[in-house]
C-alpha cells in the first residue's frame, strides 16, 4: 500500500486561498474580520507569508462560511 502525500505547507496553502477567495468575493481583510468576530489584525496574519499565525480549525470554519466557500477549496493547491 502506498503512502499518501502530504501538504507540507497547508497553512500556506490556506492563506494564499483564504485571500484569493476573499479578493473575488471584494471583500477588504478588515470586512471579514467583522463578519467572523476576529481583529482585523488577526485576519491580516493568517493570510500573511511572513508572520506564521496558526488558527484553529473554528476559525477555519467561520472565515469558509463567511465567504461561502467549501473547506475543500481551501486546502486545494
Amino acid at each position: 500500500m502506498e503512502k499518501p502525500k502530504y501538504d507540507n505547507d497547508i497553512y500556506s496553502t490556506i492563506r494564499k486561498n483564504i485571500k484569493k477567495y476573499r479578493k473575488e468575493k471584494g471583500i477588504t481583510a478588515a470586512e471579514l474580520a467583522e463578519m467572523v468576530d476576529l481583529s482585523h489584525d488577526y485576519i491580516r496574519q493568517i493570510e500573511s507569508e511572513k508572520v506564521s499565525a496558526n488558527f484553529s480549525l473554528d476559525t477555519f470554519y467561520r472565515i469558509a462560511t463567511a465567504l461561502n466557500v467549501s473547506l475543500d477549496k481551501f486546502i486545494q493547491k
